[in-house]
């Protein structure tokens, strides 16, 4: 299903559409950007796990407008500027989150778009596939470690569910930002043995019944500052045992369920305040700041292009559907792509 051009200027675009039926690859109208956007020549789109649920939602009659194009994150050219917009031009190299990314064109929000670092000084320049990876882990992983979490260097940290793209990062910003101590968890033996290389000074199969014992062991049984927990579920309650008195578990995922048990005593007796996040209850102006914080942190790593990024495999845009079901079954390690151009 090519592009159509009108005096070589394209005026269609495919993209992948959420429907009733599942993803669906369609022929839609290239987005005009309004004064306070870009229109951005996709390159790479990354698949997220909340990626997953649009479509399951809309199947189920629980998502927006039928047709809306998928994707929360992606990396390309900017080759359109709205009138008001400042610090972005024709032909920049950007790494974006919003929506619609799995498409040759996308609109983005400039508070949710950043340049892709030319690394001229550091002769290691970041590719598009690299830059897809980041946007979404990076803005997370900050926020629920320094703004919801308020991690002070010198702390130790514990990411659950860190062999995924944003978990890695996670452990890479821990580290970055002065982690004493940083434990990663992972249910699969192979990706386990792999976390080390990012970061993790311990790692964990939180699958065991016992594995926030080894927490304790390893923090002179005071139990780790912070944990960041992207798996919900059945970990509640020992993640809790993990936790010192007065620490903080800052809750953005929940891969292991919606539901699970939980002590309310074993929370009130070690005094844990827990922290739910999403991004989908926060106004463009709280998206804005918690993105400025991000880069006054991390721009130093990402110029440098210091994060460490282990893509699991790339598939053609047309194939984003074989892609999801890939990221259902749960065996990768590190991000999942889609190949645009």
């Amino acid at each position: 299903m090519p592009s159509t051009t009108v005096n070589s200027r394209p005026t269609m675009m495919k993209a992948v559409a959420i429907t009733a039926q599942g993803l669906e690859i369609v022929s839609r109208p290239i987005p005009v950007p309004t004064d306070q956007q870009l229109l951005v020549k996709v390159h790479r789109a990354a698949l997220n796990r909340a990626d997953l649920g649009m479509a399951a939602g809309h199947r189920h009659g629980q998502a927006g407008g039928a047709g809306a194009v998928a994707g929360l994150e992606w990396a390309g050219e900017v080759i359109g500027v709205g009138a008001q917009v400042e610090g972005f031009q024709l032909g920049d190299r950007v790494m974006c989150a919003g929506a619609g990314g799995y498409a040759e064109y996308a609109i983005a929000d400039p508070v949710r778009t950043h340049h892709i670092p030319s690394n001229a000084a550091f002769g290691n320049g970041m590719t598009y596939a690299e830059a897809a990876c980041l946007p979404v882990a990076m803005s997370t992983m900050h926020d629920a470690l320094v703004t919801l979490g308020r991690f002070q260097p010198g702390q130790s940290v514990l990411i659950q569910g860190a062999s995924s793209g944003v978990g890695i990062i996670g452990l890479q910003i821990a580290r970055h930002l002065g982690a004493k101590l940083v434990i990663g968890t992972s249910t699969n033996s192979a990706r386990r043995a792999q976390l080390a290389d990012y970061g993790a000074d311990l790692v964990l199969d939180s699958s065991t019944a016992d594995w926030h014992e080894q927490v304790l062991q390893a923090t002179d049984n005071r139990g780790v500052d912070l944990i960041v927990d992207q798996v919900s579920g059945g970990v509640a309650n020992n993640n809790m045992r993990a936790t010192r008195v007065t620490g903080t578990i800052v809750n953005v995922g929940r891969l292991g369920g919606m539901q699970g048990e939980f002590n309310f005593d074993l929370h009130a007796l070690r005094r844990i305040n827990y922290i739910g996040a999403t991004f989908r209850t926060r106004s463009r102006e709280e998206v804005a700041r918690i993105n400025q914080l991000m880069i006054q942190d991390l721009q130093t790593k990402l110029e440098a292009n210091d994060f460490r990024i282990p893509i699991d495999r790339e598939f053609p845009l047309e194939a984003a559907a074989d892609a999801q079901a890939y990221m259902a079954a749960n065996q990768h390690f590190g991000k999942i792509l889609l190949a645009v151009i």
